[in-house]
């Protein structure tokens, strides 16, 4: 008798352990899964799309050393995860930046820079329709919602004043009307400078695209900032 009251009273605590037991790892486990979805989205970087010509792509360097991977290491050394792409095509126009705008949105970015026009001004094409290509890719970013850095260019001085002063308007005007915000002029600090520049003295070294990277670096963040 007290053997087989012995053994109904461990029966059913152990049903009601077993029970509590299964719905506890349950829990437990969903708590790990979201964690874990929580962990994965916060380690998703931001995604900033570098939309421009041969300045951008690193023409002439190593891998490593161009303007795409330097600005990304830079960021990454201020702590934000982070993932620079390269939409930098050596020898493109704003048309060309134009013509594959879309095609470049389909990495999804969160935020760009538009970094076109320098060889527009090399061969001396209209400011007008410079302009004009430039605004496309702005309305563009705009209506998916992607906030921009414009990085503007400057005309060579062989070209005259008067292109000079055409050219170099169109990015003050673009940022106005889109309301996104302007770095002047990409090459600040290095344009003309023989240690900062290859030996065709149009585009950057590595010493130069340094300088380059530390010069924009704060508008690239405000910008990240504003995204966020």
């Amino acid at each position: 008798m007290g053997g087989s009251i012995a053994s109904g009273a461990d029966r059913v605590p152990s049903r009601s352990y077993g029970a509590n037991r299964r719905r506890f790892n349950a829990g437990l486990l969903a708590g790990v899964l979201f964690l874990a979805g929580l962990g994965a989205a916060a380690a998703e970087p931001v995604k900033l799309l570098a939309l421009g010509d041969s300045l951008t792509a690193g023409y002439g360097l190593p891998a490593s050393e161009g303007f795409v991977p330097r600005l990304e290491a830079a960021l990454r050394a201020r702590g934000r995860q982070i993932s620079v792409i390269n939409a930098g095509v050596s020898g493109d126009t704003t048309a060309g930046g134009r013509a594959r705008i879309d095609w470049a949105l389909g990495d999804r970015p969160d935020a760009a820079l538009v970094a076109l026009g320098a060889n527009d001004a090399l061969r001396g094409l209209d400011p007008a329709e410079a302009e004009r290509n430039l605004d496309a890719i702005l309305a563009r970013l705009g209506k998916v919602g992607v906030p921009a850095l414009l990085v503007g260019m400057m005309a060579p001085p062989n070209l005259g004043r008067d292109y000079g002063a055409a050219f170099d308007g169109i990015y003050a005007r673009l940022a106005r009307r889109h309301g996104v915000p302007l770095y002047p002029f990409f090459l600040d600090g290095v344009a003309a400078d023989p240690a900062l520049n290859q030996p065709d003295g149009i585009h950057p070294n590595a010493r130069g695209v340094a300088v380059m990277v530390e010069r924009i670096l704060p508008a690239v963040e405000r910008l990240l900032d504003r995204k966020s």
